[in-house]
C-alpha cells in the first residue's frame, strides 16, 4: 500500500515539474539606463567587447554564432518610427543599410514586418533570411525611435539553427523597449 501511494505521488510530482517546463526558460535582463533601453537575452550569453559599432553585442557561450546586439543611431528629434516609414520600408531600408550593404557579399531577404505597440512606444518587429558566402542565418529585429535616437536590436542564428530557438528569439525581441 505505502509503495503503491509513493508511486502515486512520483507520478503526479514529475507531471507537475513538466507541465512547468516550458521551451524558453532561463532568460536575463539586460538594461542599460545610459542610453535608456532594455531587453532580455538567454541564459549563457556573455558580452563581447567591439570596436566602432554595436552599442553592445553578446553571443552565446556554446553557439558562438548566435548573437544578440543593439545599435543606436541618430534621427531627427522630431521624427517617429512612423515618419520613417511603414515596417516594411524600415525592414527594407536596414537590409540595404546595415544587414546586408551592396559589396558585401550578404543577401537579405525580408520575410516578414511588423509593427507593435508596448507601454504608448511603437515598434517594428522585421525578421529576415540572411544569405552569407558560406552559410544562411535567420536574423529578427526590433526597431524604435526614442529621443532623437534609432534603436535596433537584432538576434541572429544559423538557418539551421532556427527551429530550436525561434521562440526564445522571439521572446527576446518582444522584450526590448526604449525609453
Amino acid at each position: 500500500m505505502l509503495k503503491r501511494i509513493a508511486a502515486i505521488l512520483l507520478v503526479v510530482l514529475s507531471l507537475t515539474v513538466t507541465g512547468c517546463v516550458s521551451k524558453v526558460t532561463g532568460l536575463k535582463s539586460y538594461v542599460d539606463t545610459g542610453d535608456g533601453y532594455q531587453f532580455l537575452y538567454p541564459n549563457g550569453w556573455l558580452p563581447i567587447a567591439v570596436s566602432n559599432g554595436p552599442d553592445v553585442v553578446l553571443r552565446d557561450l556554446i553557439e558562438q554564432t548566435e548573437n544578440v546586439s543593439v545599435v543606436i543611431s541618430p534621427v531627427p528629434k522630431d521624427k517617429t518610427l512612423a515618419d520613417l516609414g511603414t515596417p516594411t520600408d524600415v525592414g527594407y531600408k536596414l537590409s540595404k543599410s546595415a544587414i546586408a550593404p551592396s559589396d558585401s557579399g550578404r543577401e537579405a531577404e525580408l520575410v516578414n514586418a511588423e509593427a507593435r505597440e508596448s507601454r504608448s512606444k511603437n515598434y517594428y518587429i522585421l525578421e529576415y533570411a540572411v544569405k552569407l558566402p558560406n552559410q544562411e542565418r535567420h536574423n529578427l529585429a526590433s526597431v524604435a525611435v526614442s529621443r532623437g535616437k534609432l534603436f535596433t536590436l537584432n538576434v541572429s542564428t544559423t538557418e539551421e539553427r532556427w527551429p530550436k530557438v525561434k521562440e526564445a528569439f522571439e521572446k527576446v525581441v518582444k522584450s526590448f523597449s526604449v525609453y
